[in-house]
């Protein structure tokens, strides 16, 4: 028996929608699309530009390299990522979400399917396709749900805002720019250098 394709509706006022992790595995939607309490989001109408593609790639190679022989994995997008709340099954998982790329330093949380609770730290590139709804719900999610920063990588304006988990809530960064040096709290070590970071993206 064929699954019925549901809508894709990204209504910001609708607290909670009825699917699952069991429900989005059985989908084949032409476009990605994520889970956020139970509600479906379209995550992008298009491919991603090349600068997104170009400012995604930079960056998982240089936090690859800077995290070679340590226990921190980084994924990129398409990749899973579950929430759950009391339980791991998957018809009571109602947020998954694929961030433009994730570091995880607990391997307890990887599994084939991909990561089942929160990474240490998220990053997000916009695109034309992001909708403020989007970003909105994924910032309440991430921050209920613990991932300890989350990155939101302007790629056209070459700035990046930084959330960092403090106490359970959210403190943002200034906006910061070419001529900053990055360092994360959430990834021990890692700095960037946004002048040179960004001088060869374009």
């Amino acid at each position: 028996m064929e699954t019925k394709k549901p809508d894709i509706v990204n209504e910001p006022e609708a607290e909670y929608g009825m699917y699952s992790y069991a429900d989005y595995l059985t989908w084949q939607f032409d476009e990605v699309v994520e889970l956020i309490r139970g509600k479906i989001f379209k995550k992008a109408a298009a491919a991603p530009k090349r600068i997104h593609q170009k400012v995604s790639g930079e960056l998982s190679f240089r936090l690859s390299g800077f995290l070679k022989g340590k226990k921190c994995e980084v994924y990129t997008a398409p990749f899973d990522v579950r929430f759950p709340k009391k339980s791991k099954d998957d018809r009571k998982i109602h947020d998954v979400v694929q961030p433009d790329i994730c570091v995880i330093c607990d391997p307890e949380k990887l599994d084939d399917r991909g990561c089942i609770g929160a990474p240490d730290l998220i990053v997000e590139i916009l695109s034309p396709g992001n909708s403020e709804t989007e970003l909105r719900h994924k910032f309440r999610l991430y921050e209920s749900q613990g991932v300890k920063e989350y990155w939101i990588i302007h790629p056209e304006n070459q700035n990046l805002l930084i959330y960092t988990l403090v106490e359970g809530k959210y403190q943002t960064t200034r906006l910061l720019t070419s001529g900053d040096i990055v360092e994360s709290m959430a990834i021990s070590g890692f700095k960037l250098d946004l002048e040179d970071f960004f001088k060869d993206i374009d």
